[in-house]
């Protein structure tokens, strides 16, 4: 299976474990992405407030590399599947924005080429009996609280994946991994995105209410598929240097769906770059059997 691939602007930067993790993923299952020739930014955290033609334009001409390579397109961040999915629809619905668009870009896409997500792809490239079979390493014993965030589900009228209040599409890919995500009620709140640069106090708050909810209902790791989420969860749950002594416990590890995938696959640590995170993997990860040097 070939797909194309998009990976933004965050997987080149500050979610470097994600593109790593997410390609030896692919790798290993027998997918072969091949990256989108001189792709750009999609917009995703400015364009939509400055200009609406724009933050079309911007996704548009990255659906135009991958109709042109004759290739559906992966997409493994949650605000870069958002930003390309706006756009399709914007092109598909919205009147008079081809003929404003046309003098930024001299062909505009045909809306014929598939963009997926992470989850997706698992479930319907890959498929959950063919993935619980190539789980060598089954996560047992790892309770993931499966967190969504707001993009990757909403609008559902774009995303058009899964429930946009309760999906459940992470939780099946994780159980067919072996291990025992919970049922908890916090999957998409919002944890802050960009506030993180301009209200860190806020941002504390939002991060602080997932991971409580999360550990209350007897989680032991977040799992995540945007990196805006990743980076907020990683760096911004309150630490015991921001508290009194006892006053919290120790932060929960947050990883990417493509890092536990790997895991099962018996993926090293190394391979997928698990040493990058802010809350450290390796104790919870030891306590189950599931660190391999």
């Amino acid at each position: 299976m070939k797909l194309s691939y998009y990976p933004g602007c965050s997987l080149h930067g500050t979610s470097r474990e994600y593109n790593g993790s997410f390609r030896a993923m692919c790798e290993h299952l027998g997918i072969e992405l091949e990256e989108l020739p001189d792709w750009n930014c999609c917009g995703a955290s400015s364009a939509i407030v400055v200009d609406h033609d724009l933050s079309v334009a911007l996704p548009a001409r990255n659906l135009v590399q991958a109709e042109q390579m004759g290739l559906d397109v992966a997409v493994p961040c949650a605000a870069c599947y958002n930003r390309l999915k706006s756009a399709q629809k914007s092109l598909r619905d919205e009147e008079g924005i081809a003929e404003r668009l046309a003098d930024v870009l001299p062909v505009l896409p045909s809306g014929t080429t598939r963009v997926l997500n992470a989850l997706e792809l698992l479930v319907e490239i890959v498929g959950l009996e063919a993935l619980q079979e190539r789980a060598t390493m089954p996560l047992t014993g790892l309770k993931p609280a499966a967190y969504y965030g707001c993009l990757l589900v909403r609008p559902p009228d774009v995303c058009q994946f899964d429930d946009p209040e309760n999906p459940t599409t992470m939780e099946r890919v994780l159980t067919a991994l072996g291990a025992e995500p919970v049922t908890w009620y916090a999957k998409t709140d919002c944890c802050g995105a960009s506030l993180a640069t301009t209200r860190r106090d806020i941002v504390m708050t939002m991060c602080a209410q997932i991971a409580g909810r999360a550990r209350r209902e007897g989680a032991n790791c977040l799992a995540v598929v945007c990196p805006l989420c990743h980076v907020n969860l990683d760096s911004r749950q309150p630490r015991k240097m921001d508290w009194e002594p006892g006053e919290i416990p120790e932060p929960l590890p947050v990883f990417y769906i493509s890092e536990l995938v790997g895991l099962a696959l018996e993926l090293t640590p190394t391979e997928l770059e698990l040493g990058r995170h802010l809350v450290d993997t390796r104790p919870l990860l030891t306590s189950l059997g599931l660190w391999r040097d």
